[in-house]
């Protein structure tokens, strides 16, 4: 078996041959999603809701329907559940994204993005 092969637990291929997930980032956004439903942080029923909301919300604004659509889609649907569900506030979600677009600015071209780079 090759090293990539997970036997049974692989994702389905796709028609065309290419990858599944375009960035890292989109496959960690439904892990972590997964995880705190999981953890009943939310149920999977929350989670299709509020995901079948934010993929609505495009069309009314004549958006592009593509994969980055949906996976802003589905960012946006995380950080309503988890400032619903008590977890955080949107202050400190703000606070966040805020942090993460400093730190994006402040990387060399070619680097990772370290959350260090946005500053307190």
């Amino acid at each position: 078996m090759p090293p990539t092969d997970t036997g049974p637990f692989a994702p389905a291929p796709r028609p065309d041959g290419k990858p599944l997930f375009a960035e890292p980032w989109q496959v960690e956004l439904l892990a972590v999603a997964h995880t705190l439903a999981a953890h009943g942080l939310f149920s999977p029923a929350d989670w299709s809701v509020a995901l079948g909301a934010e993929l609505r919300r495009p069309h009314r604004h004549e958006q592009p329907d593509d994969p980055s659509a949906y996976y802003a889609a589905a960012l946006r649907a995380l950080e309503r559940l988890v400032v619903g569900a008590g977890a955080v506030t949107s202050s400190e979600v703000d606070t966040c994204v805020a942090k993460w677009h400093r730190a994006y600015i402040n990387t060399p071209h070619g680097q990772p993005v370290r959350l260090a780079a946005g500053g307190d």
